[in-house]
């Protein structure tokens, strides 16, 4: 099977051009187990790098060409033109992703999907649980580059706090848990016992992104007080740009693709916790 991998000229091109660059081979920079089965991966990308918001994702091919559908990873840190994605190894395509060393190249797709709504100046909570923390990082990263808002990382692990070396690069605040200590939800309590919801004379806002119940938890607990919250939702992908019609989830407004019309819902689109 012969694949189209177009060079960054052609990428060039497609931008200049007012369109969205296609599949195309991107060298991989770095390779980094943070823990048991947890990697980092970067790569170089110019565009994805430039133009990649919060909660957005890109898509990540092996070089298996049995394997026809990409590897969808949020983005969860840019440094000048590199591209950080960090997944768990728990199938045959991640375990690929694995092996590549830094020279290697790697197809990929993105940014793609739509991301976390930064515009307005609040005291951001960062409320992720396991692989839904990297694009919380990125979140992070974005809101220090804006004076008038703040970040607060609330993070719940199984067991290794693998992503505080990263968060810790651009929150105000971080706090973590993992499941012999709690849960995200007892963090979040303790924060509002302290005012540490009303810190910096800025509304909350939560962003979230982990696994169902935990988000869903979330919901219902900003739900209660008023919060106005942001869900980065996890569904499985297929194509990653909305034609497989795998990644569905059920909102206020009927069924909606979580590539195209998310991966971020509000807790009201989303009917939960009202």
């Amino acid at each position: 099977m012969t694949t189209f991998t177009p060079t960054y000229d052609v990428v060039a091109e497609a931008q200049a051009a007012g369109y969205f660059p296609p599949r195309h081979s991107v060298e991989i920079t770095g390779v980094r187990e943070l823990t048991d089965r947890v990697m980092r991966l970067t790569f170089r990308d110019p565009f994805i790098a430039s133009h990649a918001k919060p909660a957005q994702f890109v898509n990540l091919f092996t070089h298996d060409d049995f394997m026809l559908m990409p590897r969808p990873f949020g983005v969860s840190e840019v440094e000048g033109d590199e591209v950080s994605v960090i997944f768990a190894v728990i199938g045959h395509g991640t375990e690929q992703l694995a092996r590549l060393e830094p020279g290697d190249t790697v197809d990929v797709l993105g940014p793609l999907g739509r991301g976390f709504n930064l515009k307005e100046d609040a005291n951001y909570i960062l409320v992720g649980g396991g692989l839904g923390v990297p694009p919380l990082i990125y979140a992070a990263q974005k809101l220090a580059e804006n004076d008038a808002s703040f970040a607060t990382a609330v993070f719940g692990y199984r067991n290794d706090h693998f992503a505080e070396e990263y968060v810790s690069r651009y929150a105000d605040w971080s706090w973590s848990i993992d499941d012999a200590e709690g849960n995200v939800v007892d963090l979040l309590n303790k924060l509002e016992q302290g005012d540490d919801l009303k810190a910096y004379d800025r509304k909350p806002v939560i962003l979230s992104c982990g696994p169902l119940p935990m988000m869903k938890a979330v919901a219902a607990w900003s739900a209660e007080r008023d919060i106005p919250a942001q869900l980065s939702m996890e569904q499985r992908m297929g194509c990653g740009y909305g034609t497989c019609v795998l990644c569905t989830v059920d909102t206020v407004d009927g069924r909606l693709k979580v590539c195209s019309g998310g991966p971020v819902f509000t807790r009201e689109q989303l009917g939960w916790g009202e």
